[in-house]
């Protein structure tokens, strides 16, 4: 196996400059895939409401009901029981991130094994609530870990692997819910977050979180499996220990609301911007939405093309992240959605205004979606998640991570709740150039507010510019 090392100079005792080696990349890659497998998980019940949603509304619509408004429900219920989740996650924090990762994915399988032998809708939906309450604490802990075990230069690229997952997830959930039903879908979901349980059994606790603890023998050992065993560890420890004991001194109430402020106002800002951008209604309905604006292409295909190139994207962003930076991303990515959105509903104003309109038009609402999902897991979807970790400080990090993904899936039950809402108040077509409209403001709240974190020691970043 080969080693990598670079040559790292920071200030030491007395003003001397000091080097360290950087250590080996493969133990913080294998925590991270390890990891990944909750966000994986994630990805599943993400993937699942489209084609359950359809399932249950075509081939079980006689042994099981359902109807528009309680289509909305229970796609969006996920996210509502992730809204309470998100804050018990970031107390739960306190006892570890590994084991709040290890203690969660058990109750989450026996989740979806509920929804397998679910006899009413009523049983779904309470499933849907408490899966996606332990989803957020799952989501919550696996980006805070691994934002806290990477080196600052693969800190980004191991980050959007935990998005990579997510959206590895929505892929196989929207292709094997083209030839299983809504129950056996839910089965295969189940093992999912017992794998990630085994896993995480293999991998050490968060340097940071022991030294936060005051568990430094610990720490060095576990730094040691991260960083490789020729590693020296005196700067990066010293780091910890130094930052750990400048927080630890009294803090005057109005001065601990000043240091949060900056970061929650733009944490929660990204947070509204990607959830009001359209992408909870092409995740969620994404099949009923293909089967309103094509006239022959089968929306199963196109919903897997899409999860397809969403996972793409994530892998370009993670490749991107940590060499571009993470505003051009951001930008880039705000100016695609826009143009997409904007298109996507003035073709669904033209098929309102020309209702026999041709099959061999399909490939024009395709592109937009495509080109959106390119845009939005390129930039905004992974790189909003991966500020959130950087953002606050290591004391605050639990409380902060845990306000704005709360914030978060508060926006995100808003935005699949209200799409059905949207479309029959302002139609298909405006409800999109709504969602475009939100998103040029948020263009705007990058361009002005986001602070550039590329390459940063996370006791470094600032949240001014």
């Amino acid at each position: 196996m080969s080693r990598e090392f670079y040559t790292h100079t920071v200030a030491g005792p007395g003003g001397r400059l000091m080097v360290a080696k950087r250590p080996e990349y493969f133990g913080q890659v294998v925590a991270a895939l390890a990891v990944s497998l909750g966000p994986f998980a994630a990805g599943l019940g993400k993937g699942y409401s489209s084609p359950a949603i359809a399932s249950l509304q075509q081939r079980d619509a006689e042994a099981f009901p359902l109807n528009g408004q309680q289509a909305s429900w229970l796609a969006s219920l996920s996210l509502l029981g992730a809204l309470f989740g998100a804050p018990i996650g970031g107390a739960a924090m306190r006892w570890g991130r590994r084991r709040t990762l290890i203690l969660a994915g058990i109750p989450l399988s026996i989740c979806w094994l509920i929804t397998v032998f679910a006899a009413n809708v009523e049983v779904m939906c309470f499933s849907a609530f408490m899966s996606g309450f332990l989803v957020a604490v799952v989501q919550l802990a696996a980006q805070v870990y691994v934002s806290e075990i990477a080196a600052p230069n693969i800190r980004g690229g191991l980050s959007a692997l935990t998005k990579v997952a997510g959206h590895a997830g929505v892929l196989i959930a929207f292709a094997a819910g083209a030839f299983l039903d809504w129950r056996q879908l839910a089965g295969l979901i189940s093992l999912a977050p017992t794998a990630m349980c085994v896993a995480m059994l293999k991998v050490p606790e968060s340097p940071g979180w022991l030294v936060l603890r005051g568990r430094n023998e610990e720490a060095e050992q576990a730094l040691r499996w991260l960083r490789g065993g020729t590693a020296d560890l005196r700067v990066e420890l010293g780091a910890l220990h130094a930052h750990v004991l400048s927080r630890t001194m009294p803090v005057n109430p109005r001065l601990l609301i000043r240091t949060l402020r900056d970061p929650a106002l733009i944490a929660c800002g990204l947070m509204f911007f990607q959830r009001f951008s359209g992408a909870n209604a092409f995740n969620f309905y994404v099949v009923s939405v293909f089967r309103q604006t094509f006239g022959g292409t089968n929306p199963h295909s196109a919903a897997v093309a899409v999860a397809l190139v969403q996972l793409l994207s994530s892998l370009l962003s993670g490749l991107l992240v940590d060499r571009a930076g993470r505003l051009p991303l951001l930008v880039a990515s705000s100016v695609l959605m826009i143009l997409a959105l904007a298109s996507f509903g003035s073709f669904a104003y033209y098929e309102d205004a020309n209702p026999k309109a041709q099959p061999q038009l399909d490939w024009i609402p395709l592109l937009c979606v495509l080109v959106f999902t390119v845009a939005f897991s390129l930039g905004i979807s992974p790189i909003s998640w991966l500020l959130v970790s950087e953002l606050f400080s290591l004391e605050h990090r639990g409380f902060g991570t845990a306000l704005a993904t709360a914030f978060s899936y508060l926006c995100a039950f808003i935005g699949v709740k209200t799409f059905i809402d949207f479309q029959e108040l302002l139609g298909l077509y405006g409800a999109f150039w709504l969602y475009a409209a939100i998103s040029i403001c948020g263009l705007a709240f990058v361009i002005s507010c986001v602070p550039e974190t590329k390459g940063q020691d996370l006791q470094e970043i600032k949240t001014t510019r």
